[in-house]
């Protein structure tokens, strides 16, 4: 790790952070870049929203190169909750479809399809957790010629498990089902490649992994999910010329740009934009391979401690997230209290514990966790 990275997240210099997989602290570039824009807004008003609309879509550009799809293919949100709800209320469903997901996704990635359950009587396929993972022979097992939709998440926030999002999207084919992926626990973390993963539709968000401001979400819909899905919350943007105010009867936009219905925080992507940069820069895969090492080293002197891994550590399935759990009854709350007093953050997860390190973290830090660990 590069210690010229961590020298910009000044939260490292107070507290072993190692949680974010929940909230990651902000890099000074990004708080200065979202200062520089309130303050243009400040002296200047509107005089240069040009430029705040540019930047805007080379954030959107970054991520689209970084997903391997175009830039009209994503479309901005407030979070990854309203890049599902939006798909949920786009898809037209009918008597005797199916959804298929896992029992433990975040609710972020449940809801929406519960409603859908609730509100058109579509049947609802969970696949349970076993031992803290997904088997994908299983999930799969649940796909069959009724499925409308299947959805997990790239990364498990509760258990660290990393899907395979490959032989899952291939058996969502075999049936011509849409494939959804919640990336908000993978993305900044570990590398992607959409077309060759299968990915019909992603929502995500900016807080975790890619040390942004809250507000950016984001929603990825392949060329055929926009084909299905129907943009439901639009607005002035939304449609092909937006600034032709007396033509209310023109079409919306063909591609996921018909999901932005109107203005957003344009300071909050100057901070994305920095951000989104950082990790280009330093390259996703050298961060997937860094946090590789680093978690490897924590599951290695945990081990001779009184706690059990639960987070699967085979290739392939293991992430940057490790969720443990203490052997003897000391509950994970208890836990997060005893190293937070001690300015070590992590969260508690039920009855884990989820340690999440990033890219700004180091080995020191590790060792500090496993010496305090109680």
């Amino acid at each position: 790790m590069n210690e010229n990275i961590r020298k910009l997240f000044p939260a490292t210099r107070e507290y072993i952070y190692l949680n974010s997989a929940a909230v990651s602290p902000i890099p000074t570039i990004a708080v200065e870049a979202v200062l520089s824009q309130l303050k243009d807004v400040s002296e200047n008003g509107s005089t240069n929203y040009t430029n705040w609309i540019a930047t805007k879509d080379r954030a959107r550009a970054l991520i689209a190169e970084m997903l391997n799809v175009r830039a009209d293919q994503i479309a901005f949100m407030r979070n990854t909750s309203d890049g599902f709800a939006s798909v949920a209320n786009g898809l037209r469903w009918e008597k005797g479809d199916n959804i298929v997901s896992f029992e433990r996704e975040f609710p972020a990635n449940f809801y929406p399809w519960r409603m859908v359950r609730d509100r058109f009587g579509v049947e609802l396929r969970l696949c349970p957790e076993r031992e803290g993972r997904v088997d994908t022979d299983e999930f799969i097992a649940l796909i069959d010629g009724n499925t409308r939709l299947v959805s997990i998440s790239a990364v498990q926030f509760a258990s660290g498990f990393r899907a395979d999002l490959e032989r899952i999207s291939e058996a969502a084919r075999a049936v011509d089902a849409l494939f959804a992926v919640d990336i908000i626990q993978g993305f900044g973390a570990m590398a992607f490649d959409f077309p060759a993963q299968g990915v019909d539709i992603a929502s995500g968000a900016s807080h975790k992994w890619l040390f942004s401001p809250e507000g950016c979400g984001m929603l990825y819909l392949s060329d055929k999910a926009r084909e299905r899905v129907q943009p439901t919350l639009v607005g002035w943007i939304s449609v092909e010329t937006p600034w032709d105010f007396e033509d209310t009867e023109q079409s919306f936009r063909p591609t996921a740009l018909a999901w932005e219905s109107g203005t957003g925080g344009s300071s909050l992507f100057y901070g994305l934009e920095q951000s989104l940069k950082l990790i280009q820069e330093t390259g996703l895969k050298n961060i997937e391979n860094y946090l590789g090492e680093l978690t490897d080293y924590l599951c290695e002197l945990i081990s001779g401690k009184n706690y059990e891994i639960i987070s699967s550590r085979t290739n392939g399935e293991k992430s940057q997230i490790v969720c443990v759990k203490h052997q003897n009854g000391l509950t994970s709350n208890e836990i997060a209290k005893i190293l937070e007093e001690k300015k070590i953050i992590v969260s508690p997860r039920g009855n884990r514990l989820r340690i999440a390190p990033h890219f700004f973290n180091n080995r020191a830090d590790i060792e500090k966790l496993a010496e305090n660990l109680p």
